[in-house]
């Protein structure tokens, strides 16, 4: 059993960041289809910005993310800050407050998680 924590920090602009995004979520989705395998998948610092677009039933990646929909957590310091709040409440998604107001990465590690950054 592998437990993972796939988190999305990449933000909204630039093609090598879109690469990111979606290496992230075929990552995530690898872990969910896998039996056994656990998985967290979280959107932090300028990755919150996602959140908007992939809830978006129009957007490229809203199929892909669907997959991985349950698993999915948001920084609720840093979806403030990136002014998506509205967005994430609105897609009733959990937000992460742990540490500082953002996801604690030490509790993570203290689960056995792998932490995997895109």
């Amino acid at each position: 059993m592998t437990k993972a924590a796939v988190i999305i920090l990449a933000g909204i602009e630039g093609h090598e960041n879109v690469g990111r995004l979606a290496n992230g979520l075929e990552a995530a989705k690898e872990f969910a289809e896998t039996e056994g395998d656990e998985v967290e998948l979280i959107f932090d610092g300028a990755g919150t910005q996602w959140i908007p677009e992939l809830e978006d039933e129009d957007s490229d990646y809203h199929e892909l993310y669907q997959t991985v929909r349950d698993d999915t957590s948001v920084c609720d310091y840093c979806s403030g800050a990136f002014g998506v709040d509205d967005a994430v409440n609105d897609a009733g998604l959990v937000t992460l407050d742990d540490h500082d107001g953002h996801p604690s990465i030490r509790s993570l590690v203290d689960d056995d998680y792998e932490i995997i950054t895109f």
